[in-house]
């Protein structure tokens, strides 16, 4: 199946007012449900990287553990988890940033990345950029550098992904949302 031929914004499940009134939610649930939906996503981002420089793969809190651990599966490469706050269970490094809901922090295992390593970073989708920065930082303070930032949808007028790019972190996402696009 060709991706062109499939339409995956079919398969993202607008949610009104959620979780506040005014914010349509981009529900990803039905793109994982369907076999070839989720084959073709994660083909696409395998087909993307397979011959790319980098080491790591790194995955988000909690829906970007969903893709980044079948590609760190089918590309053989070290999952990197960005847990919430509080998550995990050794030596962390934390990085706080604001949501478009309100403020959070972002922690990984101090010894998950070293000076040389590089990841690419996956969530589902890029809003403000929030998340992927402050993984990006982090990834940073461990001497380690970001190849890029990639999801399933990009929701341009939150301004995450020119936010990345303006840091110097090249990003990719499979489909895109207006925001009053239901």
């Amino acid at each position: 199946m060709v991706f062109d031929s499939f339409d995956i914004k079919s398969l993202i499940r607008p949610v009104i007012d959620f979780p506040k009134p005014g914010v349509i939610f981009r529900d990803i649930t039905p793109l994982f449900q369907s076999p070839t939906a989720l084959r073709l996503v994660m083909d696409s981002f395998a087909h993307r990287y397979v011959e790319a420089d980098f080491t790591h793969i790194g995955a988000m809190d909690a829906r970007g553990f969903l893709i980044g651990s079948v590609l760190a599966y089918q590309l053989n490469k070290p999952l990197v988890l960005f847990r919430k706050q509080g998550k995990l269970p050794a030596d962390v490094l934390a990085e706080g940033y604001a949501t478009e809901y309100g403020e959070a922090f972002l922690e990984v295992h101090a010894d998950s990345l070293c000076e040389g390593d590089s990841v690419v970073m996956f969530d589902d989708l890029i809003a403000t950029g929030g998340t992927l920065i402050a993984a990006a930082n982090l990834i940073r303070r461990m001497g380690a550098r970001i190849h890029e930032a990639a999801a399933i949808i990009d929701l341009p007028e939150l301004g995450g992904s020119q936010r990345l790019e303006d840091m110097g972190i090249p990003t990719f996402c499979l489909t895109q949302f207006a925001l009053s696009e239901q």
